[in-house]
């Protein structure tokens, strides 16, 4: 027994509502439970009750039992001055006021049906995976249905929140912001944030002034990384440090920390030199990377705009001065895909939020096309019965995994709300 399970059953009144006494006898009547904020203080507030004809007023608090409100050192707790009723699973001591008056309790053991009992017992019952994955497959299909259009969203907020911290940095240059996410995501999980840091640490206005020449972009992003810090007799390699040297000095770029770039377990296609040199192809090619894409609707016009080769000199180099075969070094659809559900998706949902015209359609559409992600969590949930066809799907099973499964948070998720009250 958890004391979320209370919260549940209080909040959603799983209990014998009518007919109701306190531990020392008196007739109770709820007339409002109160609102669940998940604050500190009481656990619910601004609710009303009467007791033995008298009406009150205030806060809800929910224990195990009576005695944890001592445990939890309420009783020198201002907040919790206003509790009106303790609403335990057992009661053990009373809990007086500062006038010494007993605040009246409400001992649920008695009150919960048995049957919302043993499906709660039957949830957290010890499992191989996650709690309800031998009882997922009773779920209807339209709660399922609901609950994956919720968690893509909820998954998507938190993308978007993100943007939204990095726009104000910004002072709300949408360019700006979506160079340095695009920039970010370009680097994977891996070279993500030393990414982000190069993209951070050259202002824009510099790189709209540089985009014509793609040696001039690649000098400020190998140079902003790092990876012309090294002696090298590559002709080109040199080239770069000599364009660098000169950026820096003319535009007095003061970078003082380079976060370091991984190249250790990348296949060579994702290594940062091709990752970084894609990057500045395509600022050469789109001179208003967010104007361009702000408006694009197609999945096939994003695949379009993001369409572009290295330069020559890494057609046939992976790294400096170890030349191969020419080899066509485009970005690939799979990565474009990546690019749709970490940048492409979180910036529109971002855009539509802060200019009030959120397009849900547009954006389920958009990941709906996208093949499903493929990795442990989606493979698990479609041995279960979860089964992912897209990204819309995938995403949202990922965000049900980090955000409910693995903190065991059942009772605030559809599915589990929905085997907890489930009856044969």
């Amino acid at each position: 027994m958890k004391e979320d399970f209370l919260h549940y059953v209080w909040q959603y009144k799983k209990f014998a509502f009518t007919n109701l006494k306190t531990v020392s006898g008196q007739e109770l009547t709820i007339i409002h439970s109160g609102y669940y904020i998940q604050q500190a203080g009481p656990d619910f507030f601004n609710a009303q009750i009467v007791i033995d004809n008298q009406k009150w007023a205030g806060n809800i608090e929910i224990h195990l039992k009576s005695s944890d409100w001592y445990v939890h050192h309420h009783q020198t707790d201002a907040n919790y001055d206003n509790v009106i009723l303790h609403v335990v699973w057992e009661h053990d001591t009373d809990v007086f006021r500062k006038n010494n008056t007993v605040i009246p309790v409400l001992e649920l053991k008695q009150q919960i049906p048995t049957e919302i009992l043993s499906q709660y017992n039957n949830l957290f019952a010890q499992k191989k995976w996650i709690n309800c994955e031998n009882q997922i497959s009773f779920v209807d299909e339209f709660t399922i249905s609901n609950w994956i259009e919720r968690l893509f969203f909820e998954r998507l907020e938190i993308k978007a929140n993100e943007v939204e911290k990095l726009l104000q940095k910004n002072s709300f240059d949408w360019e700006a912001t979506f160079f340095q996410l695009l920039a970010k995501s370009f680097g994977l999980n891996t070279n993500g944030e030393a990414f982000l840091k190069m993209a951070e640490s050259i202002p824009y206005s510099i790189i709209k002034k540089e985009r014509y020449e793609v040696e001039s972009l690649e000098a400020l992003f190998f140079g902003a990384t790092g990876l012309l810090e090294s002696e090298n007799e590559d002709i080109y390699f040199n080239d770069l440090k000599k364009r660098w040297n000169y950026l820096k000095h003319k535009y007095e770029l003061k970078i003082d920390y380079y976060q370091s770039v991984q190249f250790f377990k990348h296949r060579p296609d994702n290594f940062p030199t091709i990752r970084l040199a894609q990057l500045a192809q395509l600022v050469v090619k789109q001179h208003q990377l967010f104007q361009s894409l702000v408006n694009v609707h197609s999945i096939n016009q994003i695949y379009l705009f993001f369409n572009c080769n290295v330069s020559e000199y890494w057609q046939s180099n992976y790294v400096f001065d170890k030349p191969h075969a020419i080899k066509n070094k485009r970005v690939t659809k799979n990565f474009i895909d990546l690019l749709i559900l970490n940048c492409i998706l979180p910036i529109k949902f971002a855009f539509g939020h802060v200019h009030g015209n959120i397009i849900p359609e547009l954006l389920v559409g958009l990941a709906s096309e996208i093949i499903s992600e493929k990795n442990t969590i989606i493979d698990k949930f479609n041995g279960i019965g979860l089964v992912s066809n897209n990204s819309y799907q995938s995403q949202a099973l990922l965000q049900l995994k980090k955000e409910y499964c693995n903190t065991n948070k059942c009772l605030n998720c559809a599915i589990g709300q929905k085997l907890i009250n489930f009856t044969t």
